[in-house]
């Protein structure tokens, strides 16, 4: 059985979205964290190392992370279509979207947006965004007309903060498409039951 450590409003909540894609069973343990205002306080039944979420436990194996959470499940549960196998040709893609999400637009929205910025970090935002653009004009999702977990976690992201990135349509339309899918509204529901 999957257990999906959650603190409700959270980066864990891409995962309940992902885990609902899937159709996987899984068991929610609600945990606090520490949140940037400053509120909340480190739940020690939490087994995330830094005390945050997502963490998922498998059958003993612990996994944290939210790039490395998607490609698990994707590969755990192969007979869903929204993580390309090894030797499809969008699996290459599939993974450096991951990577770049983790790697290249978080680091860049996080400079961006807490003012740590200078030419470097705007520069690093200006290529994130026409790359990230680019792919979605391809679209409609980040591997084209397929849609996978790496549009979980760019979504995800822009959920909740929608002004992160700047005010293209096709963002708005990538959100919309993504916000019509049921297994989101479950997760959402699911998100602070």
């Amino acid at each position: 059985m999957l257990t999906l450590f959650h603190a409700p409003k959270s980066r864990s909540t891409r995962m309940l979205w992902l885990l609902e894609e899937l159709g996987a069973p899984y068991e929610v343990r609600k945990v606090t964290i520490r949140r940037r205002d400053g509120v909340g306080e480190p739940d020690f039944a939490n087994p995330h190392p830094h005390g945050q979420v997502p963490a998922l436990l498998d059958d003993g194996v612990l996994i944290t992370e939210s790039a490395a959470i998607a490609l698990y499940l994707t590969d755990k549960y192969r007979d869903t279509p929204i993580g390309p196998a090894v030797g499809d040709p969008t699996r290459g893609p599939y993974l450096t979207w991951l990577a770049y999400y983790a790697g290249v637009l978080e680091p860049v929205i996080t400079a961006r947006f807490t003012g740590r910025n200078g030419e470097d970090e705007d520069r690093s935002y200006e290529i994130m965004d026409a790359q990230l653009k680019g792919a979605l004009e391809k679209g409609p999702w980040l591997l084209g007309d397929h849609f996978s977990a790496a549009d979980i976690l760019f979504i995800s992201l822009l959920q909740f903060a929608r002004q992160m990135l700047p005010p293209h349509a096709v963002y708005d339309d990538w959100v919309a498409r993504a916000q019509a899918r049921p297994a989101l509204a479950r997760a959402i529901q699911k998100d602070d039951a």
